[in-house]
C-alpha cells in the first residue's frame, strides 16, 4: 500500500470524477492479486436471481471463460487508472446494461440496470477486494484503512451512477448491507454452480484448433484448481453454506498458507510484473507527471 493517500472522507464529492492517484484503489486494485478477489465477487453475483437471468442468457463465460475474464479486468483497470475514459468506460458499460434485460423460466421480468442488482455488482467486487486481503495482503487493512477505502469506493459507485439509497454511509453499515443481502436475497442458482464448474475446470478459448483442446485442458487443470478452490474459500461462509459447498480446517489453514506465500511474494516482483498493465502504464504515466509538476515548481523565476 502506499504511504500517502490523498482522498479522505471529507473529500468524497456526490459528483462524478475519475479516481485519483495516490489513492488506496489506486494502489491496490491494479495489483495481479485482484484476480484472487474477482472469482468470489462473481460468484456472489451469479446468486442474485436478476443478474443470474441476465448472465445466463447474455454472458459467453461458459464457452469463453478467459476473453470474458479478460475484458473484464481490463474495465475494471479502465474504472481506476483510465482518467475521465474511466467516466466514459461507466457510461459504455451502462449503456450496454440497457438491452440486458430477459424473463426468467417463472415468468418474472429481470432488468440489468434494476438499482440494487446494478449496485451489487459493484459491491460485491469491492467487498471481495477489501476483506481478500485477509489472505493475500502482507497484512490485512485495518478498520480504519477500510474505511477510507469504502469512502473511496464510493465516489467509484456514483460514477456508475448507483442510486445513493444502494450506497450504505460506512463500511461497518456496507457489510451489514451486503451479510444481508446474502441472507435474503442470494440463492443458490444454476448459474451459480455453472461458474464454480468453470472455475474448475476452464474451457478453451473459441478460436482455439480442436487436436489441441486436449492439450490445453491438461495444461491448465491446475490453474482451474487453485482458482476454484481460492474462490470457494474466499466466499463468505454463509455463502458456501447456501451452495452446500465443502470447506473444512484443512482448506482454511491451506488457503491461508497460500495467501501468506502470494502476500509476501508480490511485493517483491518487479512493478511491471506486480500490476496489471493498465495500471502499470497509468502509474508510470504520473510519476512522469509529477516529475514534470516538480521540475516546473523549481524553475528559475
Amino acid at each position: 500500500m502506499g504511504a500517502v493517500h490523498a482522498l479522505k472522507g471529507d473529500r468524497v464529492s456526490r459528483t462524478r470524477r475519475p479516481i485519483e492517484p495516490g489513492t488506496y484503489l489506486w494502489d491496490e486494485i491494479g495489483l495481479i492479486t485482484f484476480s484472487f478477489a474477482s472469482g468470489s465477487a462473481f460468484l456472489l453475483q451469479t446468486m442474485d436471481p436478476t443478474i443470474a437471468a441476465v448472465v445466463d442468457e447474455h454472458s459467453v463465460f461458459r464457452t469463453d471463460a478467459l476473453g470474458r475474464a479478460g475484458r473484464s479486468i481490463a474495465s475494471v483497470m479502465t474504472w481506476i487508472y483510465g482518467g475521465d475514459e474511466a467516466l466514459a468506460e461507466a457510461d459504455r458499460l451502462r449503456a450496454m446494461h440497457t438491452q440486458l434485460n430477459t424473463t426468467d423460466e417463472h415468468g418474472v421480468r429481470h432488468t440489468a440496470l434494476s438499482a440494487r442488482p446494478w449496485a451489487w455488482v459493484l459491491q460485491t467486487g469491492i467487498y471481495s477486494m477489501i476483506e481478500s486481503s485477509t489472505y493475500f495482503s502482507r497484512r490485512s487493512f485495518t478498520a480504519e484503512e477500510k474505511e477510507m477505502i469504502y469512502e473511496e469506493a464510493k465516489q467509484l459507485m456514483r460514477n456508475f451512477r448507483v442510486v445513493e439509497q444502494e450506497i450504505p454511509p460506512t463500511y461497518a453499515e456496507f457489510v451489514q448491507h451486503v451479510e444481508r443481502i446474502i441472507d435474503e436475497r442470494l440463492v443458490a442458482t444454476n448459474v451459480a454452480y455453472d461458474y464454480l464448474q468453470v472455475s474448475r475446470r476452464i474451457p478453451p478459448p473459441p478460436a482455439l484448433p480442436h487436436p489441441i483442446r486436449p492439450l490445453w485442458r491438461v495444461a491448465l487443470r491446475p490453474v482451474g484448481a487453485v482458482q476454484h478452490f481460492v474462490t470457494v474459500g474466499t466466499a463468505p461462509p454463509a455463502v458456501r453454506d447456501k451452495l452446500a459447498l465443502d470447506w473444512h480446517a484443512r482448506d482454511e489453514a491451506a488457503l491461508r498458507t497460500l495467501g501468506w506465500v502470494v502476500g509476501r511474494a508480490v511485493p517483491l516482483l518487479p512493478e511491471r510484473v506486480r500490476y496489471f498493465p493498465i495500471a502499470y502504464e497509468a502509474r508510470r504515466v504520473e510519476r512522469a507527471r509529477q516529475r514534470l509538476r516538480n521540475v516546473l515548481a523549481t524553475r528559475p523565476q
